[in-house]
């Protein structure tokens, strides 16, 4: 979600003049968008943001835009303690992005707006189809920066897709509980079957989808659209009922299995998110979730200590001791890794559908990278048979 709302800013700054750079000395606009799920990541963004003080002064008109879901949790007191951000703007403001950079006096719009032309060369375009998240997990504090969940006009969300599937075969539409999507009565699945009979689209793919969400209309329309990649991320959080019902995720460890299950059946591979040391979760339920990793077979999965953030409920509960806490994760990503190695290997004599983004590399429908000496077309999609792996690639 972060780099698509970055895209879009880029695109409103294009029609203020600017072009892109990531040599920092070459620039004359700094915009950081930022994430506050984890407290790590305000820190580094806070952090970044007081050494481009020296930058700023270093050259007159230099400026800095402070944007995102920290900008959001933080507020004022951002431009208190950093004044030399110009603009601070926060993630529930970021439609309005084009009005504050006119309103700031800043800028000054060209009739014409400038897109480079390399932006718009990717393999895989993302495009959002609805802002917030209406879920009150326990830990998380997106519904507090980004808002309640809000789907986008799919009429705005197809053009989107035509215009950016006529350079970008993949499309990947992004939501914060994505397959919860519902436009007054034109919902996610619907939304499926549209984007999928786009002609230039070849894969389409979605992130992150929310368990609950998921019914047996999803079923159906993947079923019946090969173009719907054979993956998903799809988030288990833990494999303890009790810590889920802690974390308010609204679906027993059960129904989450029966869920992968129902996928893998229609040959799905599946990644996920998991919570290490959430306050509650004692050694069983940590077992519990090791069990279920091991049933569930992913392909792989981002696994995090429990970051407490202000002004959530878990913020508020008496935290593991981090040693432990860290055991926990090794041993998880240890699992984690011979689950992935697992799922490279028994693709082994398959045939495969393969994505290519550069000349030699590309991804599987079930999000797998292959590797040939091949020379391809960067955008082609070809049946591939698998004839090895070593577990982290397949050739």
């Amino acid at each position: 979600m972060n780099e698509a709302d970055s895209e879009e800013m880029l695109l409103h700054l294009f029609g203020f003049g600017y072009q892109q750079t990531t040599v920092l000395n070459e620039a004359d606009l700094v915009l950081i968008n930022t994430c506050t799920i984890r407290d790590h990541a305000e820190h580094r963004a806070l952090s970044y943001l007081g050494r481009l003080e020296k930058w700023k002064g270093e050259k007159q008109d230099r400026k800095i835009i402070f944007a995102g879901c920290a900008a959001e949790r933080l507020g004022k007191a951002v431009k208190k303690r950093f004044p030399q951000a110009d603009i601070v703007c926060g993630a529930k403001s970021l439609e309005k992005f084009p009005t504050i950079l006119e309103n700031s006096s800043l800028f000054k719009p060209l009739n014409v707006k400038i897109v480079p032309e390399d932006e718009n060369k990717k393999i895989t375009a993302q495009v959002s189809i609805m802002r917030g998240c209406s879920c009150k997990c326990s830990y998380c504090i997106v519904p507090y920066v980004r808002g309640e969940a809000q789907s986008i006009p799919p009429e705005i969300i197809l053009e989107n897709c035509r215009i950016k599937s006529k350079k970008s075969p993949e499309i990947m539409l992004l939501g914060q509980t994505v397959n919860a999507y519902n436009y007054k009565g034109f919902t996610f699945t619907k939304l499926l079957e549209e984007v999928c009979k786009i002609p230039e689209v070849k894969r389409v793919r979605f992130l992150s989808p929310h368990p609950v969400f998921i019914k047996d209309d999803f079923y159906k329309v993947v079923q019946d659209n090969k173009k719907i990649a054979r993956h998903l991320h799809l988030p288990l959080q833990s494999g303890s009922t009790k810590v889920l019902k802690d974390m308010k995720r609204l679906y027993t460890a059960e129904e989450y299995y029966n869920i992968v299950k129902n996928l893998k059946q229609l040959g799905f591979l599946i990644s996920t998110d998991i919570i290490v040391g959430y306050p509650t979760e004692t050694d069983e339920d940590f077992k519990q979730t090791l069990n279920l990793v091991k049933k569930c077979g992913f392909s792989f999965a981002y696994c995090f200590k429990f970051s407490p953030r202000a002004g959530t409920p878990a913020a508020e509960l008496k935290e593991i001791a981090q040693e432990m806490v860290e055991n926990r994760l090794n041993i998880l990503l240890n699992e984690i890794r011979e689950c992935s190695s697992l799922a490279y290997k028994s693709r082994i004599g398959q045939k495969e559908e393969v994505l290519f983004e550069t000349k030699n590399s590309g991804r599987t429908s079930g999000n797998l990278w292959y590797r040939t000496a091949a020379a391809k077309e960067a955008g082609s999609l070809e049946e591939i048979l698998i004839k090895e792996s070593d577990g982290k690639i397949l050739k």
